[in-house]
């Protein structure tokens, strides 16, 4: 039966996942659109040289411990002793995820700060795998007694088997590495300038232009404190800044109302929203506003179409991302399953998955099975070269874990995961590219879509998009949907042009249920013969 993938588009909080056709969805939601702002983050889009280290996950350990452990009495002797417990009955890996989150959250609606609030969530999660199936529990009651009731109730995955004893083992501290601050975001900018921060969004947006008729605009600061325990004896931790500033305007001309949206973020402290870069989201939120007032219904057929490059990367990760996550391909439900040594794409696609690079919205020191984060490349030049992993698919695929083990907090199990999944760039120049459509689309922004894993068939809606002929760019259209196959399309790539970069930071995938940050990307590219359904 196949199984589906949602992509949603909500303009200023996080979409919920959903349900297609009774199956299980998987949505990949935007915040905000992607828009030229994000040459400050890519920069220099560099992975990390360094080589994850155990002195790296040591300070971030006594960090986990005096949060999660040494308030409720707790010390690494308990959560041996919980381990030994799930593992005596023959389990074949068994985990403890502690986790402490504070976030925080301002919004700006017609010319107030409407909403502002703040939370603690803490709790464990309790895990042991045998074979294929795996056994969980978790509370936000962190305590010995509950942690060794939830480690009994797992145990028992391993059926009736003789109780055994298990020797201790070693303790292991986890290697991991160093690509963010582990600073608490929510303390490096005071209530009263937070609100200032909105308040200038809202006047410089309405300085703009006087079609600009509402604006509404949204920070988020989270703190995440991750501890992760494994039956091996390892020990790692993690501490995650994670900021957003969102920006959504409404133009209104003659009648007719359209929107636009712009923001960013990534793992670091909001004095990165200085004046310069709130001023470029405002720019690209009204710019994206005042375009599509001038939008014309968009032509239908089978054509050439040019995606933009950074967010139109979603439906990279949609229609191909999902395809190569481990599980998937166990199963054999993905349209990739088997392939990996074949050509699933054209000469000069190289796609990545890379947890790596510095302050990144979807990069992790370590993840969430205590693996360190990688640089994997999973199509080169065209050829399938591996799946992204987690530990037990690694392990019933006889493969080494990828470091992409996600969760979304410590009441959810892991699984594989994407992180930041981006097309690395070509030699083209991306007007060359524009210039060489005779009649055709260029979309530079999507809001949303859906695709089937399986098959691979994709749907997606362009909330951006130009008609070109002759080469040359004439009106922006709307109403534009984009259809094909993810396999077949990678097949139609003719021209990648040299400018790829990532997301600004504001992407958040979804997957059985479970929300994680991610990051996506790609360079312009040049694709022949896709169907465009249109409104003209």
């Amino acid at each position: 039966m196949p199984q589906f993938s949602k992509f949603c588009l909500d303009e200023g909080e996080n979409v919920g996942v959903g349900t297609c056709s009774g199956q299980t969805t998987y949505n990949l939601v935007m915040t905000t659109l992607r828009s030229s702002s994000t040459s400050a983050l890519n920069a220099s889009i560099k992975s990390s040289t360094v080589r994850p280290t155990a002195a790296s996950t040591s300070g971030r350990l006594e960090i986990a411990q005096k949060l999660l452990l040494t308030p409720f009495g707790l010390t690494e002797a308990h959560l041996s002793k919980a381990l030994a417990e799930i593992s005596s009955k023959g389990a074949d890996d068994a985990d403890l995820y502690f986790q402490y989150t504070r976030s925080e959250g301002w919004s700006l609606e017609e010319g107030i700060v409407k909403t502002g609030s703040f939370s603690i969530d803490q709790g464990v999660g309790v895990r042991a795998v045998s074979g294929e199936k795996t056994a969980f529990a978790y509370s936000d009651d962190i305590s010995e007694a509950s942690l060794m009731d939830a480690a009994r109730t797992v145990r028992s995955i391993s059926g009736a088997g003789k109780s055994a004893k298990i020797k201790t083992p070693g303790r292991k501290i986890a290697n991991s590495r160093s690509l963010y601050e582990g600073q608490d975001p929510i303390a490096t900018l005071g209530s009263t300038a937070k609100v200032k921060l909105l308040e200038k969004v809202e006047k410089l947006a309405k300085a703009k232009d006087p079609r600009i008729v509402q604006v509404m605009a949204g920070l988020a600061s989270e703190y995440d404190v991750v501890m992760v325990a494994r039956a091996d004896g390892t020990l790692a931790a993690d501490v995650r800044p994670l900021v957003r500033l969102s920006v959504t305007v409404i133009a209104e001309q003659k009648g007719r109302r359209e929107t636009g949206s712009a923001g960013g973020g990534g793992r670091f402290g909001l004095a990165y929203f200085d004046d310069a870069q709130i001023g470029q989201y405002v720019d690209d939120a009204v710019k994206a506003a005042l375009t599509n007032l001038e939008a014309r219904p968009a032509p239908a057929g089978e054509m050439t179409v040019v995606l933009g490059s950074g967010w139109p990367g979603i439906l990279l990760h949609e229609a191909i991302g999902h395809g190569l996550e481990g599980d998937f391909n166990r199963k054999g439900s993905s349209a990739f399953a088997g392939k990996i040594g074949q050509r699933v794409a054209a000469k000069g696609v190289t796609v990545l998955d890379d947890g790596t690079i510095a302050d990144r919205r979807g990069s992790l020191n370590v993840d969430d099975e205590g693996n360190a984060s990688q640089r994997n490349v999973l199509i080169e030049d065209g050829i399938l070269k591996g799946y992204i992993q987690d530990s037990l698919n690694a392990r019933l695929m006889k493969v080494k874990p990828t470091g992409n083990g996600r969760r979304e907090s410590y009441a959810h199990t892991p699984m594989p995961r994407m992180t930041n999944t981006y097309m690395l760039g070509g030699q083209k120049d991306p007007q060359e590219i524009v210039a060489s459509i005779k009649k055709g689309l260029y979309a530079t922004n999507f809001a949303g879509g859906q695709v089937d894993i399986t098959s691979g068939k994709f749907v997606f809606s362009a909330s951006q998009a130009y008609w070109v002929e002759n080469g040359k760019i004439l009106y922006p259209v709307k109403g534009a949907t984009i259809v094909g196959s993810g396999p077949e399309c990678l097949k139609k790539v003719s021209m990648i042009a040299n400018d790829m970069a990532l997301d600004s930071g504001v992407g958040t995938c979804g997957k059985e249920g479970q929300s994680v940050p991610v990051g996506v990307g790609q360079p312009t590219l040049r694709i022949d013969g896709l169907t465009v359904g249109g409104t003209a």
